[in-house]
């Protein structure tokens, strides 16, 4: 009889251990202090409802529910300038067919699967952008859609990994948005927003350029990470790794905008260890390196700029082995 309830006990014992994480994160909705910890997933591998099975946003029969867009971001793209994107690095689009005064939504049922509803209620604006500019709009099931600048917002279900543009020129109707609701174009496309089609043709469909994080050499700090857009990557001391936790909520997101999931794919010269997206207590997903929550900072205007570096004396640009430049730890 002790022989069958040690054998339990042990059984429950490694059950129990399972729901730790590889960033030592219990999938627990809480902290002893009361602070929401978030559950790690592996880089890329997103949330259930709306997705395919391939990370992109799927046809089935949960596509078409909309998915809030969270912490707005702004992607640089050769071919195509600004691209507006959603809190995990998704293209968002807009449909010549629409209208933006009155707003008005003209994608509806079979439409609506290829090119999935950007819900309202949660959106953020980018760092650096009109905040005035995000609105929204019922659609007629009643479901409210985000708009920017009056254009009604999407995903496209063949963009599969962030940074990818396959929407771009769909039937001469479907483009990716700009941070002011225009059509995202290069300067050099003559890109005005004029309703037609776009003329970038099939290489404005391929996926940015640039790694998702890379190495910058700064004269004064040394190698440090940057972003897709150059953009230094930044730590801060009052968050932890183990367990994973943000101390950067509400008004601290404004200055410090979390970096969005980046896949492993796309990393050149910067450790993968413990590369693992944070589902952060506020539904924003976040990009990690050994565990930590990396952020860029809202001061920084353009590549190659570190004005966060030790601001507060808790905020550090972060070295290729995920340690703190200049900081204590």
């Amino acid at each position: 009889m002790n022989t069958w309830r040690n054998a339990s006990l042990a059984v429950t014992a490694a059950a129990l251990l399972t729901l730790t994480t590889a960033c030592g994160q219990e999938q627990g909705p809480a902290s002893p202090n009361g602070q929401s910890v978030g559950n790690a997933a592996p880089a890329q591998q997103p949330a259930e409802g709306g997705y395919g099975s391939g990370g992109g946003y799927g046809s089935g029969k949960d596509a078409a529910a909309p998915k809030a867009a969270g912490q707005l971001g702004v992607q640089e793209s050769k071919k195509l300038g600004k691209v507006l994107t959603d809190s995990e690095g998704f293209t968002l689009y807009r449909f010549d067919k629409d209208t933006a005064n009155p707003p008005k939504s003209n994608c509806d049922g079979d439409c609506a699967n290829i090119w999935p509803v950007v819900a309202a209620g949660d959106a953020t604006a980018a760092a650096g952008t009109d905040a005035s500019l995000l609105g929204e709009v019922t659609r007629t099931d009643g479901s409210r859609q985000l708009t920017v600048d009056g254009w009604p917002m999407y995903r496209y279900a063949k963009d599969t990994a962030p940074g990818q543009t396959n929407g771009q020129g769909v039937g001469g109707t479907w483009f990716a948005a700009a941070p002011d609701g225009k059509k995202a174009a290069a300067a050099d496309t003559g890109g005005a927003d004029t309703g037609g089609p776009d003329t970038g043709g099939a290489d404005a469909a391929e996926p940015a350029d640039a790694a998702g994080l890379s190495v910058r050499k700064d004269p004064e700090l040394g190698d440090i990470v940057v972003d897709k857009r150059g953009m230094t990557v930044y730590r801060f001391t009052k968050d932890t790794a183990w367990p994973m936790k943000t101390a950067c909520t509400g008004d601290c997101l404004k200055k410090w905008p979390v970096v969005a999931p980046v896949s492993k794919n796309s990393v050149e010269g910067v450790t993968k260890k413990g590369f693992v997206t944070f589902d952060r207590p506020d539904g924003i997903k976040q990009q990690t390196i050994d565990c930590w929550p990396i952020y860029t900072f809202a001061g920084d205007e353009k590549p190659g700029d570190v004005n966060g570096q030790g601001v507060g004396g808790t905020w550090f640009a972060v070295s290729p082995d995920s340690k703190l430049v200049g900081g204590a730890k």
